[in-house]
């Protein structure tokens, strides 16, 4: 039995093109989305629209680390991130504006602002199948895709109004195509005191590049100018399965041996939570 189009997707449709043939217009066709050239995109009974074409993508996130994920943020020690990104998402938009969310893994932070926001819609792109599934069900008007941020966007010029990227790959000239003349760029990135008790403890985390401003500045400058930089940075509580899950959650948990996280010793009940949060507007 084909799978009804999901109102939040209904709510995006005027977004999307096919990323096959540029075609600007994909419509609803028997559990799936098809453009006039004939270009065939299913619809999962989870609730996202599959756009990946050609070679997948290697990255994304597996169910564990999404699982992982879900119940870390279910405590809401992130919570202040989230509000920090709603919050500056807010302050440019208009209650009818549209969200994109690149990176969106489970559509924690995109609910964020759309809950700031009556009557915005939000789309959510992301290569992991498993976190789409929990980005589709996120939020009542947050729609969901399966796309690689590092392609172009199988999105038109100049529909969003905010592009939100946290900790999240980052496709500069793609997020300058899609927004409108007076959108905004959201970017949310850890500094060097991120989690650092986790870090000194367990050598086999990845560790936050010291030039990650640096980069950050020459990809995004020639597209961008930033606005305000807001800094986040408080001591969060953590039982021993949060910080479990905090680790599980990252890609650290490929690199950190299993005899480590079940160290008592290894793991700290506290763990400082250290971000930066930037407007920009594009050039």
């Amino acid at each position: 039995m084909p799978v009804s189009l999901p109102p939040a997707l209904k709510l995006s449709l005027d977004l999307l093109c096919c990323p096959t043939c540029r075609t600007r217009r994909l419509h609803p066709d028997r559990g799936a989305l098809r453009c006039p050239a004939g270009h065939t995109f299913d619809i999962a009974r989870h609730g996202y629209v599959g756009l990946l074409t050609g070679t997948r993508a290697t990255s994304g996130d597996d169910a564990t680390m999404v699982q992982a994920r879900d119940r870390f943020l279910s405590t809401g020690a992130y919570a202040p991130i989230r509000q920090v990104g709603a919050r500056l998402a807010a302050d440019a938009l208009s209650e009818r504006a549209t969200v994109v969310d690149a990176g969106c893994g489970t559509g924690y932070y995109l609910a964020g602002v759309l809950d700031q926001l009556p009557g915005a819609r939000g789309l959510g792109l992301d290569t992991s199948v498993r976190a789409l599934r929990s980005a589709a069900r996120a939020h009542h008007r947050a729609a969901a895709a399966a796309w690689d941020v590092f392609r172009p966007f199988p999105l038109a010029d100049a529909v969003a109004d905010v592009v939100l990227d946290v900790f999240a790959p980052r496709n500069p000239a793609e997020f300058h195509r899609v927004l409108r003349p007076t959108g905004r760029l959201i970017v949310v990135r850890p500094t060097d005191r991120h989690l650092a008790e986790l870090r000194g403890r367990l050598p086999g985390m990845v560790t936050i590049d010291p030039a990650k401003e640096q980069r950050l500045h020459r990809a995004v400058g020639p597209f961008f100018e930033a606005t305000v930089t807001e800094q986040v940075e408080y001591s969060a509580t953590l039982t021993k399965p949060d910080a479990l899950d905090l680790v599980t959650m990252t890609p650290s948990a490929r690199h950190v041996s299993r005899a480590d996280l079940h160290d008592d010793g290894c793991l700290p009940d506290q763990v400082t939570v250290s971000v930066l949060a930037t407007a920009y507007r594009p050039r």
